[in-house]
């Protein structure tokens, strides 16, 4: 689509202030019929008395050309299905379940910042969570976030308090895009402490909702604004949320449009992670505890696997199973002979001398009139490769 008076386009506007966003019966009759055609059948509605119905008079009262014009002039821009920009992503909310009377993908985004929405959101990973964070959630948020902007993945979140405001700070603090969705008018501060912050994602990212400017944000919103979320992001990243969070709506959006649904642990003690800890154990919800993890789950196959983590490497690592038998018969002070540390060990004489002998070499054991013993801990790390035969100078 282009131009501002496209009659597809007008329809999407005036058809977006009509109702609430989310209004699936909406949704599916502008998939199947196309904006235009819908809104000229509600316009033309009348009652038994022959007079215009609401819907209809309200729909003659709308003058979508006008809310264009007067977005265009506050750097806002209206995107919908058929313009370049336009996410395709979002097409498989059309397919979706509802989740509490919502559903259908939008007919159209509000747009500010200079970004491309398309673009952006192409490689993208929502992180959400508790407005009501701990210390240690808004830490991992902004620590996940700020990584996966560096790994050049963008964030988006909803610019709420507590985990949206960490997942978009660690994103610009990373000098990286990220995109919020609200449940206002993109012309709106909600909350108004975020003014600036958000005044900062649309220098570097966008601002984006389907509710036209001026609207106010309102409970029923912010349950429809989450399908967005979920349904522009390759994948969901949960940062506590109790058991009764917003976040856990987003979750289910992600589920049910079949994209990775991953939970961030909290300590078993707190109330903010019980809902992320209920999505692990009950709805197949990855664990995820740094962007490594969440790369790998969003990325195509192969292409951001992570190593399995593990503990840093102790010199008896590198040893075979016979100089570790010999090595647990030596004795810390006292000397002891080698036959002793064969019974000890429950190995032959003779493959005890020979590790034996390997073990000095290492720099783990050394010989003295009184026999075998172990090198003190700190001097085995330090300890290089020993010729066999030569032992350690004594302090």
């Amino acid at each position: 689509m282009s131009g501002l008076h496209d009659p597809e386009r007008l329809a999407r506007v005036a058809l977006g202030r009509l109702g609430e966003p989310g209004d699936p019966r909406l949704a599916a009759l502008v998939v199947d019929l196309g904006a235009a055609r819908v809104a000229e059948h509600l316009r033309s509605e009348q009652d038994v008395t022959g007079l215009a119905t609401d819907v209809a008079a309200r729909l003659r009262g709308l003058d979508p050309a006008g809310d264009l014009e007067r977005a265009a002039r506050e750097g806002i821009r209206f995107v919908c299905p058929g313009d370049e920009e336009w996410p395709p992503r979002l097409a498989d909310l059309d397919h979706a379940a509802q989740l509490n009377g919502r559903g259908g993908a939008p007919l159209g985004l509000w747009v500010r910042g200079a970004g491309r929405l398309d673009a952006l959101v192409d490689r993208a990973v929502s992180v959400v969570g508790s407005r009501s964070a701990t210390t240690y959630g808004a830490g991992v948020a902004g620590e996940i976030a700020a990584e996966l902007t560096t790994a050049g993945v963008t964030v988006v979140s909803g610019a709420a308090y507590g985990i949206d405001q960490a997942a978009h700070r660690g994103a610009l603090a990373a000098r990286g895009p990220t995109v919020a969705v609200l449940a206002c008018g993109v012309d709106r501060a909600y909350p108004a402490a975020h003014r600036d912050l958000l005044r900062y994602v649309a220098d570097t990212g966008l601002v984006v909702s389907e509710l036209p400017p001026g609207s106010a944000p309102t409970k029923l919103r912010f349950l429809a604004r989450n399908r967005i979320i979920a349904g522009i992001s390759l994948g969901t990243v949960v940062v506590e949320a109790a058991v009764r969070s917003g976040a856990l709506n987003t979750a289910n959006w992600a589920s049910l449009v079949n994209r990775p649904v991953m939970g961030v642990p909290g300590p078993v003690t707190s109330a903010p992670s019980e809902g992320v800890h209920e999505l692990i154990r009950t709805r197949d919800a990855s664990l995820v505890t740094r962007a490594a993890d969440v790369l790998e789950l969003v990325s195509p196959a192969g292409s951001h696997t992570s190593a399995p983590r593990r503990a840093p490497e102790h010199p008896r690592d590198r040893l075979s199973e016979t100089e570790r038998q010999v090595l647990d018969g030596v004795p810390v002070a006292t000397g002891a002979e080698s036959a002793s540390i064969a019974r000890t060990a429950g190995l032959s004489a003779r493959r005890t001398a020979e590790a034996l002998v390997r073990l000095r070499a290492a720099g783990f054991v050394e010989s003295s009139a009184t026999g075998w013993r172990l090198v003190a801990e700190g001097d085995t790390a330090a300890a290089g490769p020993r010729i066999p035969g030569q032992t350690r100078p004594r302090p």
